[in-house]
């Protein structure tokens, strides 16, 4: 497996784990633009050429946002996500970034345990945040 920063050619796949992973996908579009938005950081896992996993970030001033993980359904319970957490808080923390929040569904418990085992803490809930189905999201913070 190597980590890349994500590149055009990685897009269409992107987009398509995307619509196999979250009931409201970003479009190839909108992942396209993460390309040249100088806030945004997307990181790449590749498994003999295949993309098996991605994370994706913005960043303002000294704290960032992780906005979007996956791992193809085919390639989950390698360490991919963890892997990619953990590459993704190193060049952030390469460019001065102190803290990393995210968002996560309140009922995705693989999710959860990973960011729980990962460092981050609980730091508050927003209600009704997820639509497809409506849920709550809690908020994590990881102090880098």
């Amino acid at each position: 497996m190597r980590i890349v920063k994500m590149q055009s050619e990685h897009v269409a796949s992107v987009a398509e784990m995307e619509r196999q992973c979250f009931s409201d996908p970003w479009s190839e579009k909108s992942v396209a633009s993460e390309l040249h938005n100088p806030l945004s950081l997307w990181l790449i896992a590749e498994v003999d050429g295949v993309v098996a996993g991605y994370v994706g970030s913005q960043t303002v001033l000294d704290s960032a946002d992780m906005m979007n993980l996956a791992v193809s359904p085919s390639f989950r319970r390698q360490g991919i996500g963890e892997r990619l957490v953990n590459c993704l808080t190193e060049a952030l923390k390469e460019k001065g970034v102190k803290t990393l929040l995210l968002e996560v569904r309140i009922s995705n418990e693989p999710a959860k345990e990973l960011y729980q085992k990962l460092g981050f803490e609980m730091v508050g809930k927003r209600p009704r945040y997820y639509e497809k189905p409506r849920e709550d999201a809690l908020i994590l913070r990881k102090e880098l």
